[in-house]
């Protein structure tokens, strides 16, 4: 029997109140990492009109001006004016910072730290910073793998800031939300129900002041201009009988952190699969790579994605959970909902011989604490909004699909018999 449902995902722009925090949270990491790249980082920012405090737990060698560094983040979003009820220059800055604990810190150091290239013993010796469960997940909906839902509200959003910040639609604001609703058929999308975009403006459009006028014009301009070119390359489209609504409340001046107070990792099914696949729980802004919430979250999304491009199912959902000390995962896990090419515990059995799953081995693989030079010291700021994964605007090493024609190779028996 066919099965017909909807199912939503929602993006915010950087300028949203929790994204502001996430992305001086990830500025100071990657400040601390250029600088030291053994810093301990756990980098809390709390936001709210006028107001900024740094909190939480960093241990490092690097010496950097943590107000000058939270100031830039925010005026790179674009609040710099202080009529906007929030900005760079005349906002207050705290800073209220610890150190690592030593109790967890233990779990992690080694004598062997230091060296980039470390041996398999090594890498034993390198606990997980913490324990906990994470998930990662990839589809073919979408040609970076990702969720069609979630896919397309980032997409809105980064359009959104695109326009603002060339002056497209000059009258935008920072603060932005958008929200799609995708119909499904038999698991497959084939129509859009509703986009929801919600952005802060400006009291007046040129000389239009009228509040149902002002709401008229960025309706239109929002199609024009943004949703138009986000399903130019899309198949799935909205169609006449797709619901736009734009501000529903009839107005979104007042924004951004004088509208609503921020914080750090609030935003974590925006920041993975818009609630498609389950989430483990942890966030990732801030965080350090020893912190297993954050980098093995990474793993566990090349995992599914290089499964889903070798061809081995049409979903892949993979867990991996870890114990605060041990290198090693306390257990992974592949769903395929009935996707897989091939038995699902051949599957695992290739993973666990392919991939390095150890933090300390993942750290190594993807690189994640010496910086690349050619970013200039940008590197987690960049993944702050619009989505930690699936970003093909950016080159992220977890994002490779690389050991896609290994996997087919350790599976090719088996695919062999079922073609046969």
């Amino acid at each position: 029997m066919s099965r017909r449902y909807l199912f939503t995902s929602e993006s915010v722009t950087e300028g949203h109140p929790d994204k502001i925090c996430d992305r001086i949270s990830d500025t100071i990491l990657d400040a601390l990492l250029t600088e030291d790249p053994k810093s301990r980082v756990a980098a809390e920012v709390v936001v709210n009109t006028g107001l900024v405090l740094l909190t939480g737990e960093i241990t490092t060698k690097a010496q950097v001006n943590y107000i000058e560094l939270a100031r830039k983040a925010i005026a790179d979003i674009g609040y710099i004016d202080a009529d906007n009820g929030f900005s760079a220059n005349s906002c207050a800055v705290l800073v209220a910072l610890d150190t690592q604990s030593p109790d967890i810190a233990r779990g992690v150091n080694t004598a062997h730290e230091s060296r980039e290239q470390a041996s398999d013993e090594e890498l034993d010796a390198i606990g997980a910073g913490d324990q906990g469960l994470m998930f990662g997940f990839a589809c073919n909906e979408t040609p970076e793998l990702m969720p069609l839902p979630i896919s397309l509200a980032h997409r809105i959003c980064r359009q959104l800031a695109a326009v603002r910040k060339t002056c497209q639609l000059p009258y935008l604001r920072p603060d932005g939300k958008s929200q799609v609703t995708v119909i499904y058929e038999d698991g497959k999308p084939v129509g859009i129900d509703t986009i929801l975009i919600s952005t802060q403006h400006t009291e007046t459009i040129g000389d239009i002041s009228e509040a149902v006028a002002v709401q008229a014009k960025i309706k239109e301009d929002l199609w024009t201009a943004v949703v138009e070119p986000v399903f130019a390359d899309i198949s799935v489209k909205p169609d006449s009988q797709t619901r736009f609504l734009v501000n529903p409340t009839g107005k979104f001046v007042v924004g951004g952190p004088q509208g609503d107070s921020g914080l750090t990792g609030r935003k974590i099914i925006v920041d993975t699969y818009g609630g498609y696949s389950r989430h483990g729980g942890g966030a990732f802004s801030g965080k350090d790579p020893t912190k297993v919430d954050r980098s093995a979250a990474y793993a566990c999304r090349y995992v599914a994605k290089n499964i889903v491009a070798a061809g081995l199912a049409d979903k892949c959902e993979m867990q991996l959970s870890y114990a605060i000390g041990v290198a090693r995962p306390v257990s992974m896990t592949i769903e395929t909902f009935g996707t897989a090419k091939v038995d699902e515990d051949r599957l695992l059995e290739a993973v666990q011989q392919i991939f390095e799953l150890r933090p300390a081995g993942i750290i190594q693989t993807f690189n994640l604490q010496n910086l690349p030079a050619e970013r200039g010291g940008r590197f987690y700021q960049d993944v702050a909004a619009y989505g930690h994964l699936g970003r093909s605007d950016l080159d992220l090493p977890w994002e490779q699909t690389d050991k896609a024609a290994l996997l087919k190779e350790a599976v090719s028996q088996q695919l062999s018999a079922v073609a046969g």
